[in-house]
């Protein structure tokens, strides 16, 4: 269930899909990432080589990754903002989020956050550390899925990816899975120690923010709030490992 919803891998689909084997699946999203990760930097390393200009190159890097991951979270964030910049009504919100079709408030969203990856990952392959940047990020924005599904947090509608996903990961097994994370992004190579988890906590505090405004307005979270989620916590990432170290 991770590999198929959070990757474009050809798996096969699951045979139950409960609120236990979506908590696994939620808890596994890092790990799902890494197919993710390891085509975003055989791009990064191929522009390097090939000569190819740092924005370029990071644009051909986060669109590799859309591509790969079939525009689902992107999807998600054009979503979420139509919902949140519509009428306050709750269900009205949820019904636009419906819809297939993105209005100026989703194109708008999308456009900046896409900027705002390509532009610090480029800042990041500018300071000699791009590689590290986009693995970690790609890493860290799926992080942050099991802490948006910890119990606890609602589903604001009773069907759907959100419905299945909300509130099946037990608190615990989520911090766990998020520290793994940063712990794991202090080994990256090109970097401080501390740079890397520094990166993993923005990540996890621009999403929790994100979803706690989505809680508020629509009642709870959905599957295009998670999607929002990722890409947010990715850009919030990248931003944070642009600036030049030493």
């Amino acid at each position: 269930m991770a590999l198929g919803t959070f990757t474009a891998l050809p798996v096969p689909a699951p045979r139950v899909i409960d609120r236990v084997v979506a908590g696994r699946a939620m808890l596994l999203a890092p790990l799902a990432a890494l197919p993710l990760a390891a085509l975003a930097l055989a791009v990064v390393l191929g522009g390097e080589v090939a000569g190819v200009p740092a924005l370029a190159t990071a644009v051909l890097a986060v669109g590799a990754v859309a591509l790969a991951s079939r525009g689902l979270h992107l999807d998600g964030l054009a979503d979420t903002a139509d919902g949140l910049a519509a009428s306050y009504d709750r269900a009205k919100a949820l019904d636009i989020m419906r819809k297939g079709d993105s209005g100026p408030s989703g194109v708008a969203t999308l456009v900046l956050v896409l900027l705002a990856q390509c532009a610090a990952l480029s800042g990041a392959l500018g300071a000699g550390h791009g590689g590290s940047a986009v693995v970690i990020a790609i890493v860290a924005g799926r992080a942050v899925l099991p802490l948006c599904c910890v119990r606890g947090v609602p589903s604001a509608r009773q069907e759907g990816l959100g419905a299945t996903v909300a509130g099946s990961v037990p608190i615990p097994l989520a911090l766990l899975a998020f520290l793994v994370v940063a712990g794991l992004s202090a080994l990256a190579p090109g970097l401080p120690w501390w740079r890397g988890p520094l990166a993993v906590l923005a990540a996890g505090c621009v999403a929790g923010l994100l979803l706690a405004r989505c809680v508020r307005r629509l009642g709870g979270s959905t599957g295009d709030v998670l999607g929002a989620c990722v890409e947010a916590a990715t850009a919030a990432a990248l931003l944070t490992l642009s600036v030049p170290v030493g």
